[in-house]
């Protein structure tokens, strides 16, 4: 939840020409002078920001909720929401922000290919250092749900805005739109594979190992976990097309002062896991699908 004085604006005035500039200050959203920008449609999207399966309360309350049409996703049934993994609701660019104990809190806003941009509020943990940027494709890992910032309890405040600022007030979410007044429970299929590639990089690294970092490739995505209990690191390179087909992947993770470990060959769906323990260590890490590739510098130093 976010207090503003920002006024709410009705359905009709969705698509209207607008830009709102925010700052942050207190606990508060003070709303500034808005200009002239054309606005654009919604075209891109989205699913549920959770895990596949998971259904959550999408609240779209009114009408002290500020800004007007935003989400809070908060509990369902015997579900608690607190510490839910993040994930990106449609593919884009991540910037990450730390408002620290006000406003937003921690926070990622992602912009999309059509010029909009959806924002993810109040997070216990980012995946990425603010001020630090990240390409994602739907259903990448970003963070953890929490109730950092201006926030009473741990819930997920999410926002769809045209690519000129203005809310969408009655965002969609899973072909499920979710009006001002509205509360729905909505069921992800975000990252649940269908026809697509029937593993997730969590699957093939194993129990405990979270998506901290990712990147994109033609072809594919690869990505690095880790796994909190035990140090461990791992990196999986999952296709997204010619699925089913052996091809060319590879992944590979290389420890700070250590040697390099690769998986590479002909797979149809995967290269990895390639796991190495790195506790308190900086990685390298990266992989590539067919002539597509991507190597990190070192980082995630923790």
């Amino acid at each position: 939840m976010i207090a503003t004085g920002r006024p709410t604006w009705p359905k009709t005035l969705r698509f209207a020409v607008l830009a709102v500039s925010v700052t942050f200050a207190a606990a508060t959203l003070i709303p500034q002078a808005a200009s002239a920008q054309s606005a654009s449609v919604m075209a891109v999207s989205h699913k549920s920001p959770f895990n596949c399966g998971k259904t959550f309360y999408a609240n779209n309350w009114t009408p002290t909720h500020n800004p007007a049409g935003s989400i809070d996703w908060q509990n369902y049934g015997g579900d608690a929401i607190n510490g839910e993994t993040v994930r990106a609701t449609a593919a884009g660019t991540a910037t990450f922000y730390n408002a620290g104990n006000t406003s937003y809190g921690k926070w990622v806003e992602i912009r999309h290919s059509d010029g909009t941009r959806t924002r993810y509020a109040h997070l216990a943990t980012m995946v990425k250092s603010a001020g630090a940027t990240m390409s994602v494709g739907q259903g990448t890992t970003i963070g953890t749900v929490g109730s950092t910032g201006g926030s009473n309890a741990p819930h997920l405040h999410y926002e769809q805005r045209t690519s000129g600022g203005a809310m969408d007030t009655s965002p969609t979410v899973e072909g499920v739109t979710v009006s001002l007044g509205q509360k729905k429970a909505i069921k992800s299929t975000n990252g649940c594979g269908g026809s697509g590639n029937p593993n997730t990089p969590e699957s093939v690294c194993g129990s405990g190992f979270t998506v901290i970092d990712s990147a994109a490739l033609t072809g594919g995505r690869t990505y690095l976990l880790y796994n909190s209990g035990n140090g461990d690191n791992c990196v999986a390179t999952m296709k997204t097309t010619s699925l089913g087909a052996a091809s060319a992947v590879s992944a590979f993770l290389e420890p700070q002062g250590a040697s390099r470990t690769t998986d590479s060959g002909s797979f149809e769906y995967y290269a990895g896991p390639v796991k190495r323990n790195a506790a308190g260590k900086c990685v390298k890490w990266g992989g590539s699908v067919g002539s597509s590739t991507y190597t990190s510098g070192f980082e995630h130093c923790d």
